[in-house]
């Protein structure tokens, strides 16, 4: 249990900006289990979100706009921006339309190129669209989907580290891939029951949460196809860029529900 809360602890210094000081250990069983706490990770944050909306809505005078903004902040600020770098490398690289080995190099270069600037600026203000109309009919149902979020788009990041290949030999992807293996991942699903049993006996529209896994799902299948192609296996900046992709296109899922099925 100790293992698993320091590799908890671990996932918080790698993925968050919250100032933890602490002298972890950096062996392979306390990096299988900060793989193992990925989702849990990602529960977490996604708890922070829903409660820093909630306490604007109902203890503070903000506006809608407000609080809308705070927590399409709070979404970039908490992780410290370390997975947007990522989003800006893979964009770079990718529309560098070059080989493999120089879409490579390409991320491992520290400058951002036109291609990361504008699809940077793409990714936020659509998150923005989708944060601040989907939080303008708030219910319970709403805070649990941004619960809900971060917690799938972890679960991703950690199938596609143990599923596919490594595409260099170094880096904060590399060092996680070495540590664990496939077998790792038998915490994932008792997770996902857990919070759909929880789920189920909190609201009754609990069926719209597995819409969700499944938007999740197929982004897991379509980064798992492509980045072999794209980039010759996976990367940290890869790993990154498919948990902010995964978490736009769940944010446009719970935008698209708020019009056709919440309202």
């Amino acid at each position: 249990m100790m293992k698993f809360l320091q590799g908890f602890l671990i996932n918080i210094q790698f993925f968050t900006a919250i100032p933890l000081t602490l002298e972890l250990p950096m062996d392979k069983e306390h990096l299988r289990k900060a793989v193992q706490a990925f989702p849990l990770l990602g529960l977490i944050q996604g708890i922070i979100y829903s409660l820093l909306l909630y306490m604007c809505l109902e203890f503070t005078p903000f506006s809608h706009l407000a609080s809308a903004s705070l927590l399409w902040l709070a979404t970039i600020l908490l992780t410290g921006g370390i997975h947007l770098d990522g989003w800006m490398d893979a964009s770079d690289a990718y529309f560098s339309y070059q080989d493999q080995g120089k879409r490579l190099e390409i991320m491992k270069d520290p400058r951002t190129g036109a291609f990361g600037v504008l699809s940077i600026l793409i990714l936020l203000s659509c998150r923005f669209l989708f944060i601040y109309e989907s939080t303008s009919n708030v219910g319970n149902l709403l805070f649990i989907m941004i619960a809900v979020i971060p917690f799938l788009s972890k679960s991703v990041m950690g199938v596609l580290l143990l599923t596919v290949k490594s595409a260099k030999n170094e880096g904060l992807g590399t060092l996680f891939q070495r540590a664990a293996k496939l077998q790792a991942l038998w915490p994932y699903p008792i997770y996902l029951v857990g919070i759909l049993i929880l789920i189920s006996l909190l609201i009754k529209e609990f069926i719209l949460i597995g819409l969700m896994i499944l938007v999740a799902a197929c982004c897991l299948f379509l980064v798992r196809r492509k980045a072999v192609k794209w980039f010759g296996g996976i990367t940290g900046d890869v790993l990154g860029a498919a948990v902010e992709g995964t978490e736009l296109l769940l944010w446009m899922t719970v935008w698209l529900l708020h019009y056709f099925v919440m309202m």
